[in-house]
């Protein structure tokens, strides 16, 4: 919790200044009791009109004071609590943005999205909750019970001994359901990764007729969460009709023996009236007190899991003031690099070692082969497990992030393209390139043609996700942006695979002219690799050859079958 505090020292002032207003509301709700005992006592019972007005007068006066210091206390504590969401999810959004795919892999998409959703606005309504009632419910459940001494201290015992037994039953209840609630929300992440995982994959569900499993599978981990719900609320429900047993059963007691001692001469009738008005306002207090108890407990189970996400920490340091490239040393080298997903994964690559000075580099290989995972080395998306890769001369973790950005463009092999124009997708890359240099790009990538079809040109809507767009036209698309960046090293990993041959093919010259000094293509087929300087075959995450395509036709058994799977590839011999 002191991590989740720091967030509202942001706002100290407004959350010292709701609780106390709450607490001068709660007051001046004390002080009623009193006055109506004196109206019934001293008014009605002198049948005094006059001074009836003036109590009433000044309940009226009381309550608008009240009212004016609730509003007050609400705007604080609702300012605080969503400006302390908005900070939390703001620096969790900026802490997940620097994780290494490694840990964003580790932890889970669907559960970082949890924590930024539906954690943050548990920890908001905690807050909220909090900073309104936490000080003032128990304020006033232990002044009424000062203030029914002040009144009779017999009668005044009965609320002074219910009040402890309520607050072993409240805070066992929390105790026993802050766990469970933590389960929920890990039910919870389990439910969205399945939803994640069937939205995106909604094509191929209905290709292969699976809706039925997949329906059957969300329902299996959807009552599972219901169950754990359930549960929980169903501990948490025992609460009010509990509490209400407990101060029903001490006022049946209070207004039994309140009516013995006026009967006595002991106690008036505005006293016993009073002392029933000091147990109401207790039995009120404590059911807001058994929600914010139901509230904090949710509240306190989801800051856990937002603080798990903050205390982890990057595992990618980037050093401010980083290496300069060397643009005579080769653009890549790999020296004898391992990497691995996980500390009990097998390798992935294993004693890769090459060097690429420019040019045109090709990288090829059968599906799991380690192609993608090669080339996510070179920006620095994952770190090596053992080795080093170098650019221009240096280790990669010898760069600053904003250094080796500027050294590698990237296109992945699944080309996500942003909501917006076509203008604002594009200045992703070079956020101050003109449009002579957009449009440039869009004509190396083989997109102008279709870009100056629709009529809009660099003001084409662009879809969330680019859904208005065809698999092949976000694919060069992605390659402009790639290119707009101007990068001494672009890397094509299968950015072709939605194009035609012909399109492919007159990408790949048009890429041979621009200015980067090494150009890596991964691909699956020789005929997207055939032309380049070198290239690289991979198998099983080892590096099983290397040259140029005439030569691994003979030399790669592995490369060769590729070709001739492919049936001659593109004509190249």
């Amino acid at each position: 919790m002191k991590l989740m505090v720091t967030y509202l020292k942001k706002y100290r002032l407004i959350s010292v200044l709701a609780p106390l207003f709450k607490m001068a509301e709660a007051f001046l709700e004390l002080l009623v009791p009193l006055v109506v005992r004196d109206i019934i006592d001293v008014g009605i019972g002198n049948r005094d009109a006059s001074f009836v007005v003036r109590c009433t007068v000044q309940l009226a006066v009381m309550a608008l004071l009240g009212l004016a210091f609730s509003l007050t206390a609400q705007y604080f504590s609702a300012r605080a609590a969503v400006g302390f969401s908005a900070d939390l999810r703001a620096q969790m959004f900026r802490h997940v943005s620097s994780f290494s795919y490694a840990k964003i892999d580790k932890m889970g998409a669907s559960a970082l999205l949890t924590r930024l959703t539906s954690d943050t606005e548990l920890a908001q309504n905690g807050v909220n909750l909090t900073l309104r009632l936490l000080l003032r419910s128990p304020f006033v459940v232990f002044g009424a019970v000062i203030m029914s001494f002040t009144v009779d201290v017999k009668s005044a015992l009965i609320p002074a001994a219910a009040v402890p037994v309520l607050g072993a039953v409240i805070a066992g209840v929390m105790l026993f359901t802050m766990p469970l609630y933590k389960k929920v929300q890990t039910k919870l992440d389990a439910v969205l990764g399945h939803v994640r995982e069937a939205l995106s994959g909604v094509r191929v569900i209905r290709a292969f007729s699976k809706e039925q499993a997949h329906t059957a599978a969300f329902a299996e981990k959807n009552d599972a969460l219901f169950s754990v719900s359930f549960f929980a609320g169903r501990i948490s429900s025992l609460l009010n009709p509990v509490t209400y047993i407990l101060i029903n059963i001490a006022t049946i007691v209070l207004i039994w023996t309140g009516a013995l001692r006026v009967q006595s001469g002991i106690l008036t009738q505005g006293a016993v009236v009073a002392l029933y008005n000091y147990m109401a306002q207790i039995l009120v207090e404590l059911i807001k007190l058994v929600n914010l108890a139901v509230t904090i407990s949710r509240a306190l189970a989801g800051a856990k899991r937002i603080e798990s996400v903050l205390a982890e920490e990057t595992d990618m340091a980037f050093p401010e003031v980083g290496a300069q490239p060397d643009f005579s040393a080769p653009a890549v080298e790999f020296v004898h690099a391992d990497l691995k997903y996980g500390e009990n994964a097998d390798l992935s690559l294993r004693d890769i070692s090459f060097a690429a000075a420019g040019g045109s580099l090709g990288v090829i290989g059968a599906t799991g082969s380690g192609k993608s995972s090669l080339v996510d080395l070179i920006p620095r998306f994952y770190d090596v497990t053992s080795g080093e890769v170098k650019l221009f001369g240096h280790n990669v973790k010898e760069y600053s992030a904003d250094m080796l950005q500027r050294l590698v463009a990237v296109v992945p092999q699944k080309a996500v393209l942003f909501s917006g124009t076509l203008r604002d997708n594009l200045r992703w890359g070079n956020e101050n390139a003109s449009d002579e240099e957009m449009l440039r790009a869009l004509q190396t990538a083989q997109a102008f043609s279709f870009v100056n079809e629709k009529g809009e040109g660099l003001d084409l809507p662009i879809e969330q996700g680019g859904r208005n767009l065809s698999g092949g036209q976000k694919q060069r698309i992605a390659v402009a942006r790639a290119l707009v960046k101007n990068a001494p090293i672009l890397i094509l990993d299968d950015s072709g695979s939605a194009l035609d041959a012909a399109t492919e093919k007159a990408m790949r010259a048009a890429l041979g002219e621009v200015g980067a000094k090494l150009v890596v293509t991964v691909s699956q087929r020789t005929g997207s690799v055939a032309g380049c300087d070198d290239i690289l075959v991979l198998e099983d995450g080892a590096l099983t050859a290397r040259g140029r395509h005439e030569a691994l036709l003979s030399r790669s058994p592995a490369y060769a079958f590729i070709y001739r799977c492919e049936e001659g590839g593109d004509g190249v011999v």
